[in-house]
């Protein structure tokens, strides 16, 4: 039984956490700690500010290492919208406000107009867009009718032919319903999600609709999601869901004026008890009927804090490493796979960044492990003088791992390539990405394993790994724990 008295430990302030600490504020919790080891709130959510100079006048703007953009599906980050009091700019975008427009570049540096039957005719060209429009309805109503239950939050019994989770339909689109839309929970049984289990390349086949991986790379695998033959098609789309999906080829899509950062910046800002930074977390002890004893490092000195509930939002794979884990929690977290996500702010030779957004799609393949799948120009006032964000893997399930030293040369000498060469790197970063489990994993049932750890030892498990790694999904998820266990 639920107690908003009792003492709870919040591990992490990224989004997982701080969306944790907003729900308990909701449900009357105000006894809780937020321990976050890095000396900003956010996690991967970084939005630095960068001097630039246009046009002979400086000044600062915002830039993005981490998540770029959002959606009408983003319904539990529009709730730490609401409680932070920082909203999105978008989808109709104003003169001087980061754009979401974007190119495709074919490595040779010509732009590539895939999409547009007129640019470049051929009827090759055309019937193989006809297919892909018509594959485009077929998996649309595939989702509504014969994979009915995939589009919620979570993974809750799918391998087992079931779902249960809050829903993340929006009335009226894409055949959702005011009953079966955000934030309902629905249940029900499906024999046919067992499917979602699959390496998506492997669903799309199977399905008839291998066309449609030309729209979902762009947005997933250019994004640090990993390649569609290693990764569960619940992943995508779950994440990518057909209304989500949609919004992203139409651009009507979200972003933020100072960074995705601010979001999290203003939530903690309004938390009773905002987080304690530069904080980590060296120890957990779960004593059988005692205090759940939590060991933080601070400026070098450790000290012990005693508490009712835990609720871990990092990575799991590394709580077991620290905490007093159980055979069966090291077991199931050492199975966890993450994607390895390079990226830097760079600055190019004068008159020469690009000034839109680009993918380079022929890189999202792991034959091309390191090299740039796209560069994100995000404030397209500034022309050929604004720095541009660029984005690489250099990990895949099966392959070699290359170098980060590797990734960030070979990085460079795409960008030259397609004709924006480089002139400084002003941040750059390797970020543990994407948590998730192997196909294998998942048909057995690998989130129904977790699903049972919950609340044992007194300990809740929230943050990326429980749906997906994007922010809406992380939150999300923190809703659905705290909703149901607190």
């Amino acid at each position: 039984m639920s107690n908003n008295k009792e003492r709870v430990c919040i591990i992490g302030g990224g989004p997982a956490g701080l969306s944790s600490a907003m729900y308990l504020e909701k449900k009357g919790y105000e006894n809780y700690v937020i321990y976050e080891k890095q000396g900003k709130v956010g996690g991967k959510c970084y939005s630095p500010k960068i001097k630039v100079k246009h046009n002979g006048v400086e000044e600062e703007k915002s830039f993005e290492t981490g998540a770029i953009m959002g959606a009408i599906t983003y319904h539990a980050v529009s709730e730490m919208e609401e409680f932070g009091g920082y909203h999105h700019k978008g989808p109709d975008f104003k003169e001087g406000e980061p754009n979401m427009r974007r190119e495709f570049r074919t490595l040779d540096g010509v732009i590539d107009e895939w999409s547009n039957p007129k640019a470049n005719f051929s009827f090759k060209k055309l019937f193989g867009l006809l297919r892909l429009k018509k594959q485009m309805k077929r998996l649309n109503k595939l989702m509504q009718t014969k994979y009915v239950g995939y589009d919620c939050y979570g993974h809750l019994g799918v391998a087992k032919g079931e779902y249960y989770g809050i829903s993340k339909g929006v009335d009226g689109h894409c055949g959702a319903t005011k009953e079966n839309s955000f934030p309902n929970y629905i249940k029900g049984t499906n024999p046919n999600l067992k499917d979602l289990a699959l390496p998506f390349s492997e669903f799309c086949k199977l399905n008839k609709v291998e066309e449609v991986q030309r729209i979902w790379i762009a947005p997933f695998t250019s994004f640090g999601y990993g390649f569609f033959d290693e990764i569960p098609t619940a992943l995508v789309m779950k994440y990518l869901d057909v209304t989500t999906a949609l919004e992203f080829v139409n651009l009507r899509l979200w972003t933020w004026q100072d960074g995705t950062q601010e979001i999290y910046i203003h939530v903690n800002d309004k938390l009773k008890h905002p987080a304690i930074l530069n904080t980590e977390v060296v120890k957990v002890e779960r004593p059988e009927g005692g205090k759940i004893k939590v060991t933080i490092s601070q400026d070098g000195k450790e000290s012990v804090e005693e508490f009712d509930k835990l609720i871990v939002t990092t990575p799991l794979d590394l709580f077991k490493d620290y905490a007093d884990a159980s055979e069966e929690e090291k077991e199931l977290f050492g199975k966890i796979i993450h994607e390895k996500y390079c990226d830097y702010i760079a600055t190019f030779e004068e008159g020469k960044s690009p000034n839109i957004s680009g993918y380079m799609v022929e890189n999202m393949v792991p034959e091309r492990l390191g090299h740039a799948m796209v560069y994100y120009n995000r404030w397209q006032c500034l022309d050929r003088d604004c720095p541009a964000t660029v984005y690489a893997l250099r990990n895949h399930a099966g392959s070699e791992d290359v170098s980060f030293e590797y990734t960030m040369k070979t990085m460079d000498e795409d960008m030259k390539r397609v004709g924006f060469p480089i002139k400084d790197k002003l941040y750059a970063q390797e970020v543990y990405y994407c948590p998730h489990v192997s196909p294998k994993d998942y048909a057995e049932g690998w989130y129904d394993k977790l699903e049972a750890l919950q609340g044992k030892r007194n300990t809740f498990y929230a943050g990326e790994i429980i749906s997906f790694g994007d922010m809406e999904d992380t939150c999300a998820a923190s809703k659905d724990i705290i909703g149901r266990f607190f």
